[in-house]
């Protein structure tokens, strides 16, 4: 079924459209053999890969993303993914989309994919033989294609970047997605928010330069919908900033680089710092906050309560009058946020569900002392859980993340999970020597500088 989506038998060398596209896929081979050795090994991919995909392997290799994944059963199912896709500002664009790219490609053999500003993939059109191929490699409607969740990909290089991408063959981290080509290009909202990502994937013929042009240009028509689309509704007394129905159930997802998202019933919306840093801060105290206290927790600074209260009036008016009252500050409705479902894995013990649950330090950018206690709790509380498994696969994961990737203490862990023995023995005694030398390094620097 592989080989329906990719147009026919692999590619093979001599006989792609120029000479270029047989080298970057011979390169890209020599590169996940230098991948599964691992170790030393890595530092071999910078001059057999392209600079945009080699920095995504990176970030794929931090992040403890297996190469080998098999696909599981894991995505956004049936009517919950039908709730969410309707939901979604992409909803109206459909029939754009299938007149501009839809029609024109499924006699083709090439499938058009539609996802949202996160890398879930909202719909996979074209051909039935080949939306099936698509599926058993991982391209169905509700799997997440993100850089975090399977590596190098043309979608989740757009969701990571902002900027159009295409990926060929081999360039993909996981060995199952290496028959296809996909070019992808991202769509903005009029405020320029990334709301999703339009990719076309096939065989070969996919890298050839107009395919990315059509997609592009596709993503532009999309954009300019929207576009249209909000100058009318403000024309109807409808402007984009209109409350939301606190009615539905909201979610905040605070974990992570990202831009912090309100979600209501499926439907995301982008928050300010300050406004996320509010709503978290609300969340974590049930019993409600008073401007003094709720300035405290913010900056421990001098913030007057007439800058708390315009920021509380602020924050009204995207998440509507209902959502929380005053005297002291407080929530009407419950708000689920990803700091909840993680310190709920970690109070069952679940460390693997806390673990994938991680996706970063709560709100890494802010500076405000409530949020950063937040922070440094979960961080602590996970660090810990993590040391006390013993389990080799959760340490490999936390190691190979940004959190755990200095992390000494961590490594020791992880090295008596292994054979000693084993080649993988080796390579994490090295990391440890070489944590070892910079802590010394710095310990010398700071005696150094109190002298």
């Amino acid at each position: 079924m592989v080989s329906n989506i990719a147009g026919g038998r692999p590619p093979q060398h001599g006989v792609e459209p120029g000479t270029q596209l047989g080298a970057l896929e011979s390169y890209a081979a020599q590169a996940h053999g230098h991948l599964g050795a691992g170790g030393d090994q890595l530092t071999q991919l910078a001059g057999l890969l392209r600079p945009a995909v080699l920095e995504s392997w990176l970030r794929s290799v931090r992040g403890g993303v297996d190469p080998m994944e098999p696909l599981d059963g894991r995505g956004l199912r049936g009517a919950d993914l039908h709730r969410y896709r309707e939901a979604h500002p992409t909803a109206a664009l459909m029939p754009l989309i299938d007149k501009l790219l839809v029609q024109d490609t499924a006699g083709t053999g090439l499938i058009v994919v539609v996802a949202d500003q996160f890398g879930r993939v909202l719909s996979v059109q074209g051909n039935p033989d080949q939306v099936g191929a698509a599926a058993e490699i991982g391209l169905r409607a509700g799997d997440d294609l993100s850089e975090r969740r399977i590596g190098t990909n043309a979608v989740g290089l757009v969701v990571r970047t902002g900027r159009p991408a295409w990926i060929h063959g081999p360039e993909h981290f996981l060995h199952r997605m290496h028959q296809i080509t996909g070019a992808a290009a991202p769509v903005h909202d009029p405020d320029g928010r990334l709301v999703g990502v339009l990719m076309i994937a096939g065989g070969v013929r996919v890298a050839q330069p107009e395919i990315l042009a059509l997609v592009k240009a596709a993503a532009a028509a999309a954009e300019m919908d929207l576009l249209l689309a909000a100058m009318r509704s403000s024309r109807h007394g409808s402007p984009g900033g209109q409350p939301v129905d606190a009615s539905g159930r909201l979610g905040l997802d605070v974990l992570g680089l990202g831009q912090p998202q309100l979600s209501i019933a499926g439907d995301r919306i982008a928050l300010s710092q300050r406004h996320s840093e509010i709503l978290l801060l609300l969340t974590e105290h049930p019993e409600g906050l008073g401007a003094d206290h709720l300035a405290l927790l913010l900056d421990d600074t001098d913030l007057d309560n007439g800058t708390i209260r315009a920021a509380v009036s602020r924050l009204r008016a995207v998440v509507g009058p209902t959502v929380f009252g005053s005297r002291p500050y407080r929530l009407r409705v419950h708000i689920a946020t990803d700091v909840e479902a993680l310190r709920a894995a970690l109070d069952s013990g679940d460390v693997d569900a806390a673990l994938r649950l991680y996706a970063g330090p709560v709100l890494p950018r802010s500076t405000a002392p409530g949020i950063i206690d937040i922070r440094d709790e979960l961080r602590v509380r996970l660090r810990t859980a993590m040391l006390s498994s013993g389990d080799a696969a959760l340490l490999r994961r936390w190691t190979a993340g940004a959190a755990g990737r200095d992390d000494a203490a961590a490594w020791a862990a992880y090295r008596a999970t292994v054979d000693r023995e084993s080649p993988l023995y080796a390579q994490i005694e090295a990391k440890i020597r070489v944590l070892d030398r910079r802590l010394g390094a710095d310990a010398t620097w700071m005696q150094r500088s109190r002298s």
